[in-house]
């Protein structure tokens, strides 16, 4: 079995990940791909991976492609998560994971439905109903938020006590579970939001009026195997229980998948990892680099086996649900952790002694972050121990 170095691994994170200085990117949509989704649970997440992996760019640069050009698409997709994601992927995210995802919380949906008694006996057909309304109007209006499309569509106010027998749950309308239908259904999309760049307060618009073409409808082993194939070319070499994790499938659909590419077992310091069958070559290490990364940021959420890059620093670096915060990185590996405060200062903190030419890199990298962040003063959605401990 050929042997993997963890020196190897570190290697192509700092260049297919476009960390390496020299791997930097003016193109943001090129960015992205690199990565195969950005992550976009925290809509600040991804302007910073972008600013970390970029040259001679600026958020505009980014809401550009996200809203003018639209080579970009904002989704859900894997683990129910939301991503953003070269416009091209969108028939892929949709076939191997938004179609599951749909049909799944269509039954939860009704499910909830059924048992506050609404829906005339038939609450999938009635949800259908009032989401081909909603759809409609949407049509007319050619963009819109949720709340006026809810004085649209009267069914919209519908409110649901999912938990009644919990002290704190409360009925709430049922617009975003309609909404989240209709998105992961491939009918509407999430457009511009109101306010900065790290605002969760968008708009949604007709998919055919938004993408250049509608979203093609591939076979969802097909669509899989694609998926998978990026990410080895990204992640790998890696375990097959990074996959299951990243994906949310299940083993037997990863191992379906696994079966239509041609990969090869390498050894990872004892552990089998798999790698495309044509990607043995070993890639040249770059010259030192450093990179601060934000909250959420795909490099260090794209495996669930972290110990080669993360070492000791997981409890001070990641929340209780495994949500990583904003890190600081050196050569392929996390060695500190930083955050901004309230003056818009980029404070660090290292873990490790790196020594004085690594500390000068990620000095200039705060410096770089923080003229990204210019006026904007957002806080990561998870709040990790670091970051609450250098913003206090």
């Amino acid at each position: 079995m050929y042997a993997f170095t963890t020196e190897q691994r570190r290697a192509r994170l700092g260049i297919r990940h476009r960390l390496a200085v020299e791997s930097r990117s003016s193109d943001v949509a090129e960015i992205a791909r690199s990565l195969v989704v950005l992550h976009a649970t925290d809509p600040a997440t991804v302007h910073l991976s972008v600013a970390a992996r970029g040259t001679a760019l600026a958020p505009a640069h980014v809401e550009r492609a996200l809203y003018d050009d639209r080579s970009l698409l904002r989704m859900l997709a894997m683990r129910r998560t939301m991503f953003v994601a070269p416009v091209e992927l969108a028939p892929v995210l949709h076939a191997s994971c938004a179609g599951d995802l749909a049909a799944r919380q269509r039954r939860t949906y009704a499910k909830y439905l059924a048992d506050a008694d609404i829906g005339d006996g038939d609450p999938e057909s009635w949800l259908a109903a009032v989401a081909d309304d909603t759809y409609r109007a949407l049509l007319a209006r050619g963009s819109a938020t949720g709340a006026q499309l809810s004085k649209d569509v009267p069914a919209l106010r519908t409110q649901v006590n999912t938990s009644p027998e919990k002290s704190y749950s409360k009925p709430t309308s049922i617009t975003t579970w309609v909404l989240l239908l209709l998105g992961t259904e491939g009918r509407i999309v999430r457009a511009r939001p109101g306010g900065s760049w790290s605002s969760s307060q968008y708009s949604w618009a007709p998919a055919e009026s938004w993408l250049p073409a509608p979203i093609d409808h591939l076979d969802a082993g097909v669509a899989r195997t694609e998926l998978v194939r990026r990410w080895l070319q990204t992640f790998g070499p890696a375990p097959i229980g990074d996959i299951k994790w990243w994906t949310g499938w299940t083993l037997g659909q990863v191992r379906t998948t696994l079966a239509r590419l041609e990969t090869v077992e390498v050894d990872l310091d004892g552990t089998t990892g798999l790698l495309l069958a044509d990607d043995l070559d070993p890639v040249p290490a770059p010259p030192p680099w450093a990179a601060l990364l934000p909250a959420l940021d795909p490099t260090p959420m794209g495996w669930q086996s972290r110990d080669w890059y993360l070492g000791g620093h997981k409890e001070q670096l990641f929340d209780r649900n495994g949500n990583i915060g904003p890190s600081i990185w050196f050569d392929g590996r996390i060695v500190g952790g930083w955050a901004q405060r309230k003056d818009g200062e980029i404070a660090t903190r290292l873990l490790e002694d790196i020594g004085a030419d690594a500390r000068a890199l990620v000095t200039a990298e705060a410096e770089r972050a923080a003229g990204w962040y210019g006026e904007l003063r957002p806080t990561p959605r998870f709040r990790t121990p670091l970051e609450r401990e250098l913003t206090a």
